[in-house]
């Protein structure tokens, strides 16, 4: 169960949302979308389309030469005391590729959306118009929404505590800004929801249900939006992975010159650990997101080694007091309003 944090205005946890179903379509999985917000069939409409091996290498080659030589202009502005300090690996992961690449600025041709089964869940459609009593203590919506995947999970064959005689398959399933109005549900609209409770038991039977099936799980929730820290926590125990997206957009952070490659920060609060009682804790603290012109990529955040001259003194050292906030992976941290020295 992947739980993700959306951010502020919902567009790159949207998009990290695409990416897990289009990979989910790639290696032949079948999908099942649920969303209150935006219609399924729409969402799958606008899933990026996946870069072939010869493709991508052409695509990443001519990304990788144009970075190049903005790092070498770069690097001519750079003091002489900082060229032979080695170079930071910006990429989280060094050993051979995995999954696949995608382009973002073209959508998945409707040939290959086609070649997956797809399962579709629109609040909307499913919920009749007279009011309902609520099944097992819970809000409607969850209701129905388990239910269906309880269905699909026995139905398709994705049950693994019952023999299956189909080919076994892997099901994905992806679930849109859960927790929000919505959904019927109030933890994003006051302190004191009247049903707190809804959202932590849908989660929990959700658990219960991809434990006994082959399936995994991603869900977006507006976090930003539920004032209540102690929902937060059970939510985040009951996730098997939590990440957070916090964008720039519309923060102090966006015209900072030190976040100027980034659009945003990536905060991997919590990551699966079998075999153990306990959740792993991220190595890496330090990640930033930013969308290029195909790609969206997450890289490790460093701070570059001098500031521009044509940033004023003052400027200078906001900056140098703003880099305290980063963690300690990001080099030697500035102590006051010293300038940054790696």
């Amino acid at each position: 169960l992947v739980f993700t944090e959306e951010d502020k205005y919902g567009l790159y946890s949207n998009l990290l949302f695409k990416y897990f179903l289009a990979e989910g379509i790639v290696c032949g999985h079948d999908l099942f979308v649920a969303s209150a917000k935006e219609h399924p069939d729409n969402i799958l409409k606008e899933l990026p389309a996946p870069l072939l091996d010869d493709c991508c290498r052409k695509e990443l080659g001519d990304e990788a030469a144009a970075e190049k030589s903005e790092d070498f202009q770069d690097s001519m502005k750079i003091a002489w005391r900082y060229q032979n300090l080695p170079k930071m690996e910006t990429s989280p992961t060094t050993y051979t590729k995995f999954g696949h690449y995608y382009d973002v600025s073209k959508k998945m041709s409707p040939e290959l959306c086609q070649s997956v089964k797809l399962h579709s869940f629109y609040l909307h459609e499913e919920l009749p118009f007279e009011p309902t009593m609520k099944t097992w203590n819970m809000n409607s919506g969850y209701a129905r929404l388990l239910q269906s995947i309880q269905r699909i999970i026995s139905q398709e064959g994705f049950d693994g505590s019952d023999p299956q005689k189909k080919q076994r398959n892997v099901l994905r399933i992806g679930i849109q800004s859960l927790g929000s109005i919505l959904w019927g549900d109030d933890v994003c609209c006051s302190d004191a929801p009247e049903d707190p409770q809804s959202l932590t038991k849908f989660l929990y039977v959700l658990r219960g249900l991809l434990r006994k099936s082959l399936s995994a799980c991603i869900i977006t929730v507006p976090a930003h939006l539920i004032q209540n820290k102690a929902i937060m926590e059970r939510v985040t125990n009951l996730s098997d992975m939590v990440v957070g997206l916090e964008s720039f957009i519309g923060s102090e952070r966006e015209t900072n010159p030190l976040y100027k490659d980034y659009h945003g920060l990536v905060h991997v609060h919590q990551i699966p650990r079998l075999n153990s009682l306990i959740c792993d804790v991220s190595d890496t603290k330090d990640l930033a997101f930013r969308l290029k012109r195909k790609q969206f990529t997450i890289e490790r955040l460093h701070l570059p080694p001098d500031l521009s001259d044509t940033v004023s003194r003052a400027s200078k050292q906001d900056l140098a007091g703003s880099a305290k906030l980063l963690s300690s992976g990001c080099g030697a941290m500035a102590i006051g309003k010293k300038h940054l020295d790696f």
